[in-house]
């Protein structure tokens, strides 16, 4: 059972009893239908029928902000099978590439399809609840899984709560420690920014313990379900971080945050920051909270 409360605080305050859905469809028709803005997943298929001998139909099939294929398999209550039966749907859609991407063709385009990253398919569970042995479990595959509690308080809210996320394996960016003093004095700014770069890492990753880090070719992203930092390759003088957060709600500084809304960048974001120093990390760290908080 979720620990969080709500409160209605009209006229006095009130705990507002969370519930579970009267059906599972009703999860999965409300998620879908709303799957970008709840889980920063495009939504592609429901109940996609597999071909093999067993047989069996995905719940949801999506694309997320990382171009990553994403599996989503929803339980009203309490399932102990739910992460077995994702995994074996996992290893059908890993087997199937090519009908995936069809898929993806067919619903957005060739230029989506043809940016389709395998490297960490995902995993996402939706369930009124798990036991302390799923979060467990999730930690020993090779896998990206995320497990999400749901629970609807009163007839207008539904709460989405991360129970356990892990990357996989081939997800986890391989980080190398460089130190500046070390190099030559032609190349210490380069090492520098490897050391700043490892500090904003270390920042990013200490937000919560719901993050995880997934590594592209372009860039590294930061997230809890939704993206809300992603990292670009430090530059001649310079580490870019865009951020989740609203530019308009942040005063902009010249040479410290742009917005970048219709601008074209790697990675996701609407909120450049930009990191020549370790004391620009230091005054970037509201704003990395403040982006942790809208993914």
């Amino acid at each position: 059972m979720s620990g969080l409360k709500l409160f209605n605080t009209r006229g006095g305050v009130t705990e507002v009893a969370p519930r579970l859905a009267e059906v599972e469809a009703d999860v999965q028709n409300l998620i879908e239908t709303h799957m970008d803005t709840m889980l920063g997943v495009r939504f592609l298929a429901s109940e996609y029928v597999i071909d093999c001998v067993d047989g069996g139909r995905i719940d949801s099939l999506g694309l997320d902000e990382n171009n990553a294929p994403v599996i989503v398999e929803y339980k009203r209550d309490k399932d102990a099978g739910v992460i077995n039966q994702g995994l074996y749907y996992m290893a059908w859609l890993t087997a199937h590439k090519d009908a995936f991407r069809n898929l993806v063709r067919d619903r957005l385009g060739a230029t989506a399809a043809s940016q389709v990253v395998w490297s960490s398919p995902r995993l996402i569970c939706v369930a009124g609840d798990f036991t302390r042995y799923d979060a467990h479990a999730v930690r020993e595959h090779r896998r990206s899984i995320d497990l999400v509690r749901y629970r609807y308080f009163g007839s207008d809210h539904i709460g989405l709560e991360t129970v356990a996320s892990v990357a996989g394996h081939s997800a986890t960016a391989k980080r190398v420690r460089r130190r500046a003093a070390s190099l030559p004095p032609d190349r210490r700014q380069d090492g520098a920014l490897a050391e700043l770069a490892e500090a904003t890492d270390e920042v990013l990753l200490g937000l919560g313990h719901d993050i995880t880090r997934v590594q592209r070719q372009q860039y590294t992203a930061y997230q809890r379900l939704r993206n809300f930092a992603c990292v670009c390759p430090p530059q001649q003088t310079k580490l870019l971080v865009y951020l989740k957060a609203d530019p308009k709600e942040v005063d902009l500084v010249p040479g410290f945050t742009r917005d970048v809304t219709g601008l074209g960048h790697h990675g996701t974001g609407d909120l450049e920051v930009q990191l020549r120093t370790e004391r620009d990390l230091e005054h970037a760290q509201h704003l990395f909270q403040l982006s942790y908080a809208a993914a």
